[in-house]
């Protein structure tokens, strides 16, 4: 696979795992009354999310970036 492929694939993976996990938490959150739906409370646990992701993703990425031989 061309490393620019697999640049993008590795960028949107991490995207679909920041979103899915972000939602998840959302909503467990606004089920159980700590915010409501537009408030701050709901940014920051997305930007902390993508902050994680993000960390994450850098960390990792020497792993699954690396040139083939």
């Amino acid at each position: 696979m061309n490393s620019t492929v697999r640049g993008v694939v590795y960028v949107s993976v991490w995207v679909v795992l920041w979103g899915t996990a972000a939602s998840l938490a959302d909503f467990v959150l606004l089920e159980r009354g700590a915010y409501a739906t537009g408030t701050p409370g709901q940014a920051v646990t997305f930007v902390s999310y993508a902050a994680a992701a993000i960390y994450l993703a850098v960390r990792l990425s020497g792993r699954f970036l690396k040139q083939d031989d």
